[in-house]
């Protein structure tokens, strides 16, 4: 029964981001578009509105599944791709990107992976300290600094980059799909697909990092190389989903926690879980960015951190208490 209304929370959010847009179109209208590609409702779904709802769904997806991931790996509730660096890394990689005229979309999102995989790195080597246990909070506590190292560096290069060049960086920093097309759904498919089967496939790996490194050692888990490979999979989907969209932050946060009182801690019934409700999430969220304030666009990434930053409020002061 869970999995059935996860599945049709979905498609009704999918539905919805197709409707909805600079000129509303109707139900019937919709459904019509979405039959006949030939009509006139046809072309503005397939060509403009429907790889923009493809796009944020599967970018929604990967940073959700990134989130539960990385909560489980390092034992903290607060963990997820932005709080940690690897979304500042990523856009500190497509920035210097665009400042040296880069356009493709295979060549952002290459950028992209190099500068998260360098900030994970990073981060986990200031974190982990020789002859102790990686801490947790420590863990986020650096990947906070180096995010805002990351922002610092990116706010530099815009200062001293061409105005087309600021302009073009200062509107994908922002986070959005307002470019979104077939080829970016592409582009993403190509870099994510590798990283998000890999996370699906280790749930019970997840499970026991979870209990403990004590207790994951016990049940036979090589914990060094588990964290490796998980980490540098969150790394890749994180890269790949700023270079298409920007900046968008908190959907690893808030997606898992809600999945949990709903589906329980299984990774197994979880993963999929938060794929299917962070896609959900970010399709609505940019509905509500491109109609709250019609004729202009919001930034997607201000209206999940206008969700996400009093959850992650909420969760600093329990895991204090």
């Amino acid at each position: 029964m869970k999995p059935a209304l996860l599945v049709a929370g979905a498609l009704a959010a999918a539905f919805v981001g197709v409707m909805v847009g600079a000129a509303p179109l109707s139900w019937a209208d919709t459904w019509a578009g979405l039959v006949n590609r030939e009509g006139p409702a046809g072309r503005i779904i397939w060509d403009l509105r429907l790889p923009r709802v493809v796009l944020a769904f599967l970018v929604g997806g990967a940073l959700g599944v990134s989130g539960a991931a990385l909560q489980a790996m390092i034992r903290n509730p607060l963990a997820e791709p932005y709080l940690l660096g690897i979304t500042g890394g990523a856009g500190l990689g497509a920035v210097l990107a665009i400042a040296a005229g880069a356009t493709s979309v295979w060549a952002i999102p290459a950028a992209a992976l190099v500068g998260a995989l360098g900030v994970s790195v990073a981060v986990f080597a200031v974190a982990a300290v020789p002859g102790s246990r990686l801490e947790p909070r420590v863990l986020v506590l650096v990947g906070v600094v180096f995010s805002a190292l990351c922002g610092a560096l990116i706010s530099a290069l815009l200062a001293l980059s061409e105005a087309t060049q600021l302009r073009n960086a200062f509107l994908w920093l922002l986070g959005g799909f307002g470019n979104a097309s077939w080829l970016a759904v592409i582009a993403f498919a190509a870099y994510s697909a590798v990283p998000l089967v890999t996370l699906l496939l280790m749930p019970r790996s997840l499970d026991l990092l979870s209990l403990g490194d004590d207790a994951a050692h016990g049940l036979g888990v090589d914990i060094g190389a588990t964290r490796r490979r998980a980490y540098a999979a969150t790394a890749l989907l994180t890269a790949a989903s700023v270079a298409v969209s920007g900046m968008i932050g908190f959907v690893g946060l808030i997606v898992p926690h809600a999945m949990r009182g709903f589906v329980g801690p299984i990774h197994r019934r979880l993963l999929p879980a938060v794929f299917l409700a962070s896609g959900g999430l970010l399709v609505l969220a940019d509905v509500v960015a491109r109609t709250v304030a019609r004729p202009s666009e919001l930034p997607v990434g201000a209206i999940t951190a206008i969700i996400g930053v009093p959850l992650f409020a909420v969760l600093l002061r329990r895991s204090l208490g």
